[in-house]
Parts: structure tokens; C-alpha cells; sequence
């Protein structure tokens, strides 16, 4: 019996950015797909337009992104029963998830930091475990890989700025788990990275008229979430020999 390698994917919006772009992507290159967020309607959604185009998704709804929800999520994945015939082996994870708070510094609650920590860090130690549990039952493949571990940060991983307090604590706390977990678990061939506005639908709601249009159309001031699918292949298929941990993606002009 035949076995399909398996993309668990935490964090699809309703389907215009990178998370989806992720699953729809690796659908296309043969893998399973399991799809986890919040809204069931979006992942429903998301799963049957996989299906249509001949790939194969699932939907596990989580009520939160709680540490014990996106864990025990695993062990629902692992249950469930494919329509095509062959057993999955959880190859690739992406965190994908994140609740962004962008208020002056005074401005700050108690309850953005909480919600900024749980989702953007806590969860996220939640997803690890769980990925890399499965990883570790996996054989090494022929790129000398049992599993890799995608983080979709931000520049609030890196920098800190005005009316970011609330949000890059959280993403640097993401930052440092990924650069973790690579230190930690490298030894054990399993591949641990963190990547780095995109153009989504809630993007656009931000804008109007010609910024928008400006926006949508010009691919030199936003990043594309299939560019960025592209680019976690590209760091899935990497040999052994040479790993990346970090990987820095940017519009062509964007001033940073």
C-alpha cells in the first residue's frame, strides 16, 4: 500500500492568502492536505475547491488557537479516513496563524497582549509538538529530511516599531520557538524555518480607490501569497546539506 506525504496547515483566513495558497499548491504537488482554522465555513470552502481541482483536503475546525486545540488536532488528523486508498505520513507543517494588535504603546491592554501571546506563541508550542511528534516516527527521506516545520512571521519578527509593541512581542516570540526548535531538532533531520503585507482580501478592505487599485496591481510594493507557496516548496525540497533556517521575502520596493 502506497503512502502520500501529508501538509498540515494551520491558518487560512478565508482563502486569499498564504496558508491557502500553501495547501493549494502542495495539493498540486501530490501531498494531502489537512487544513485547520477557526471558521469551518472557510475551510469547507477551501477543501472542496482543493477537491475539484483533483487534490485531496480536509477540514479540522479548532474552536481557538489554544496550546491543548491545536495539539489534540493532531491526533484527529491522524484518525481520519482519506477517500483515497494508501496511509499519510505527515511530512510538512506550516503555522500560518496570527492575531496582529497595531496600537500606540498606551493604547495597549492587557487583553491584546494576552490574545497577541496566545495565538501568535502559545498555540504555536502547541502546533510544534505536535508536528514534530510525527515527524520523529518518520524514516529519513532521500533529501535527509523526516519532517519540516514553516512559521509564517512577519517583519514584527525582526523589528519592533511604532504601533507594533503588541504585535512583535508576539512574532518575536514565534521568531525565537522556530530558531529553537532548528537548534534542538536539526540533529534529529527535522527542518525548522521562519519566513517573512500581502496581498489578501483583508489587505485590500484597508485601502480605496487607487491605493488599492495600486496595491492589487503592482506586484513591486506587496508580497503574493503564491510567490510565497512557491518559496515554502522551495525550502521543503532543500537538501540536507544545505538548510535554510531564515528566509527573508520582500516586494522589490518595499523600504525597510
Amino acid at each position: 500500500m502506497s503512502t502520500r506525504p501529508l501538509l498540515v496547515v494551520a491558518g487560512i483566513g478565508n482563502g486569499s492568502g498564504t496558508g491557502a495558497a500553501t495547501a493549494r499548491l502542495f495539493a498540486k504537488q501530490g501531498y494531502r492536505v489537512a487544513l485547520i482554522a477557526r471558521n469551518a465555513d472557510h475551510l469547507n470552502r477551501l477543501a472542496s475547491e482543493i477537491a475539484k481541482e483533483g487534490g485531496e483536503a480536509a477540514a479540522f475546525p479548532v474552536s481557538s488557537y489554544s496550546y491543548k486545540e491545536t495539539l489534540s488536532v493532531f491526533d484527529t488528523i491522524a484518525a481520519h479516513k482519506w477517500n483515497s486508498s494508501g496511509t499519510s505520513e505527515l511530512r510538512v507543517a506550516l503555522w500560518n496563524a496570527g492575531l496582529g494588535v497595531w496600537k500606540g504603546f498606551l493604547d495597549v491592554t492587557e487583553e491584546d497582549i494576552t490574545n497577541s501571546l496566545q495565538t501568535n506563541v502559545t498555540a504555536a508550542f502547541g502546533f510544534s509538538r505536535g508536528a514534530i511528534l510525527a515527524f520523529k516516527q518518520n524514516q529519513i527521506d532521500e533529501r535527509g529530511a523526516r519532517g519540516t516545520l514553516l512559521f509564517t512571521g512577519a517583519t514584527a519578527s525582526i523589528r519592533g516599531n511604532t504601533f507594533t509593541s503588541g504585535f512583535a512581542a508576539g512574532k518575536f516570540g514565534l521568531r525565537a520557538l522556530s530558531q529553537s526548535l532548528a537548534k534542538e531538532f536539526g540533529k534529529e533531520n527535522i527542518h525548522s524555518i521562519i519566513d517573512g503585507g500581502i496581498l489578501t482580501d483583508l489587505a485590500l478592505s484597508r485601502r480605496s480607490g487607487e491605493a488599492a487599485d495600486t496595491y492589487k496591481n503592482n506586484r513591486d510594493t506587496r508580497l503574493d501569497a503564491d510567490s510565497i507557496a512557491k518559496s515554502y516548496l522551495y525550502l521543503v525540497e532543500q537538501d540536507r546539506s544545505a538548510w535554510t533556517w531564515e528566509l527573508d521575502l520582500r516586494p522589490a520596493h518595499e523600504k525597510w
